[in-house]
């Protein structure tokens, strides 16, 4: 039996960039027509690599610097959430590469929350695992205000629950502008550590 099932949702891909350089104050994505994904994701890419060295966000679980699997090999967001996104910070519209994004989708909603270790896949069968929510960042803010200026709301504070998913390549291949990814997810019942 499938330990994965597909559904009925797909995203549609209406942007696609790539963050290359590691500098974070220039935090921006240059504009790509597609991605060719390999196990170590996407060439030239500062976020490529099979291991990284951990950061804050598993402080919990390893000492910084600790090489660990490279989950974070693409930053996935929605085109419905950072429309939300901007209007919380009084904008009219937010350019994907600021957040210094990998690829933006359209046409799935709660995309944020879809369920850790769901597959997104493309036509050609590159097939990405969503690791798990991408917390936003403080260094998007001062992205943003290279283009708009001093902003009243923070990135950080307008962008909870609405950031998107880091994700890894779990089958090679190419990812274009207007694939369609379809979905599957994990064949189980949620989480309940109460459970008796």
């Amino acid at each position: 039996m499938p330990a994965l099932k597909p559904t009925e949702f797909a995203a549609e891909v209406v942007w696609i960039g790539a963050l290359e350089t590691d500098d974070r104050t220039a935090l921006k994505s240059e504009l790509r027509s597609h991605l060719d994904l390999t196990f170590e994701g996407i060439a030239g890419e500062c976020h490529h690599g099979l291991t990284r060295p951990s950061c804050s966000r598993v402080s919990s679980q390893y000492p910084k610097g600790t090489a660990i699997k490279n989950e974070r090999q693409l930053s996935i967001i929605s085109e419905e959430e950072l429309m939300q996104i901007a209007a919380k910070m009084g904008l009219d519209t937010i350019d994907p590469a600021r957040l210094g994004a990998t690829i933006m989708v359209r046409g799935l909603p709660d995309f944020t929350f879809l369920p850790p270790s769901s597959r997104l896949q493309a036509p050609s069968g590159a097939t990405v695992t969503v690791d798990m929510e991408n917390r936003p960042c403080h260094l998007v803010t001062r992205s943003l205000q290279a283009e708009h200026g001093p902003l009243d709301v923070t990135f950080k504070a307008a962008a909870k629950n609405l950031r998107g998913v880091t994700a890894w390549v779990a089958a090679e291949g190419r990812i274009e502008v207007g694939d369609r990814l379809s979905v599957h997810i994990p064949d189980q019942r949620p989480w309940q550590p109460t459970q008796g």
